[in-house]
């Protein structure tokens, strides 16, 4: 079992920033790729960014592209999520997410085995 504890999230107005964190214990070894998804209200959840643990590669969905850059602290197994020019359709629960495979898989909900809460971001126009 892999255990994942986001925080981080708020209400920002847009064009804000904020920096979210996911914090990751338990049986960790086999993780290959940690990964942000996020899910709107009334919306399916989807990808928004990706890496893989051993490479530190890093993929991220066009929409937030060059406005969010996720990064990790190897020492901590903790992940981040830093959301810059953040907009009114960023809004939404966003959860971190472990898997045992990478590549194109990684992009998929139905990969990850492992999931966090969630923690809300809400943008204000």
């Amino acid at each position: 079992q892999v255990q994942l504890v986001e925080s981080g999230g708020g209400l920002v107005q847009a064009g804000g920033s904020l920096r979210l964190s996911c914090a990751a214990s338990g049986r960790t070894f086999n993780t290959v790729t940690l990964a942000w998804f996020r899910q709107g209200p009334g919306k399916e959840r989807e990808f928004v960014a990706g890496m893989s643990w051993s490479t530190g590669m890093t993929y991220y969905a066009d929409s937030v592209k060059g406005r969010f850059t996720i990064s990790r602290d190897n020492t901590k197994y903790t992940l981040y999520l830093e959301m810059n020019a953040l907009k009114p359709e960023d809004t939404a629960v966003y959860l971190c997410a472990a898997a045992n495979v990478g590549g194109l898989a990684a992009r998929r909900v139905s990969s990850f085995a492992y999931w966090g809460q969630g923690t809300q971001v809400t943008v204000s126009s």
